[in-house]
């Protein structure tokens, strides 16, 4: 009876008993350990590979979120190549359009640089000589004191309108109506504002200006500075009048170097657009060592016109 173990099955139909051997109950045990043994190992297996499945997944959607962010980033970046490409193409015509500028500007004021020298340095050199031009023209006088409507008197000789004999002739006389405002045509100091009877000149301004240069401005009706006093290139200083011996409203313009009369009326039609012509015109001055004495000098503010609304005097 040891070797064997009986089960009983009730039912419907009665009660039945079967008697196993205890070698098979051994199988049976085995068996059920292996089943749920085998279960609990699927059951594992099948979580496990739920959870790396899901990590996977995981994976992929951020490897997915990755993938979009970078296309996003490319398709930003290709954006701004093309808007570099096409602001780079921009300032290329630009750099053109300035470059072409530019040498208009050489050729004005008479420079030829050297082939290869960049953009960079030749807008200096521009900017320097430039710069010069202004200063020098700063200090010296240049320009039409009054509105410029043609002169009635040349420099040089010529019969006196009044005293009626042969004389020299030291300025120009620039038509001019009583009462139109005269401007200084350089900085300088006032030397003389008044009425000086032994010239003839009437009501006269005599302006000191730099590197040995004089102004005067005879026949005014009306001056509105004093002397002593400092004036800049552009300011008004007068009126013109018919003051002194004159035959006529005008007013009497002179300029000298050292004391020595030169021609006005160079001094009048130059301006940048003529800035050279002078040196070979009046050659009476010695335009190299002024040159050399102003290259280092820059005005701050220099008078960019004079408010005579001076005419092109070339035309």
């Amino acid at each position: 009876m040891n070797n064997h173990f009986t089960i009983t099955i009730e039912d419907d139909r009665g009660v039945k008993e079967f008697n196993l051997h205890k070698f098979i109950k051994k199988v049976i045990y085995y068996a059920l350990l292996f089943i749920g043994t085998s279960a609990f190992i699927a059951v594992g297996t099948i979580l496990y590979l739920n959870y790396t499945v899901e990590k996977i997944e995981l994976k992929r959607q951020n490897m997915q979120k990755a993938y979009l962010a970078l296309k996003e980033k490319n398709r930003v970046l290709d954006e701004s190549i093309k808007e570099t490409q096409l602001s780079l193409i921009d300032k290329k015509r630009e750099l053109a359009e300035v470059s072409e500028s530019l040498s208009e500007i050489e050729t004005l004021i008479g420079l030829t640089p050297a082939a290869e020298m960049t953009l960079a340095e030749r807008v200096n050199l521009t900017k320097l000589n430039s710069e010069h031009m202004t200063t020098l023209m700063q200090f010296v006088p240049s320009g039409s004191p009054v509105e410029y409507k043609g002169i009635t008197s040349k420099f040089g000789y010529r019969v006196h309108p009044i005293l009626r004999s042969k004389e020299f002739h030291r300025g120009i006389d620039l038509r001019a109506a009583i009462n139109t405002p005269v401007y200084a045509t350089a900085d300088g100091i006032v030397e003389w504002a008044g009425y000086h009877k032994k010239s003839g000149f009437g009501n006269l301004v005599i302006l000191q200006h730099n590197y040995g240069f004089r102004t005067y401005f005879g026949h005014l009706n009306k001056i509105v500075i004093k002397s002593g006093k400092f004036v800049k290139k552009g300011d008004l200083i007068a009126y013109t009048g018919n003051s002194g011996k004159s035959s006529g409203p005008h007013l009497h313009y002179e300029i000298r170097f050292i004391q020595r009369a030169v021609n006005p009326l160079e001094f009048v039609k130059w301006s940048l657009k003529n800035y050279k012509d002078i040196f070979e015109k009046e050659n009476k001055i010695p335009w190299h060592s002024l040159i050399e004495a102003t290259v280092y000098i820059k005005v701050s503010n220099p008078t960019q016109s004079l408010p005579s609304l001076q005419m092109d005097l070339q035309q």
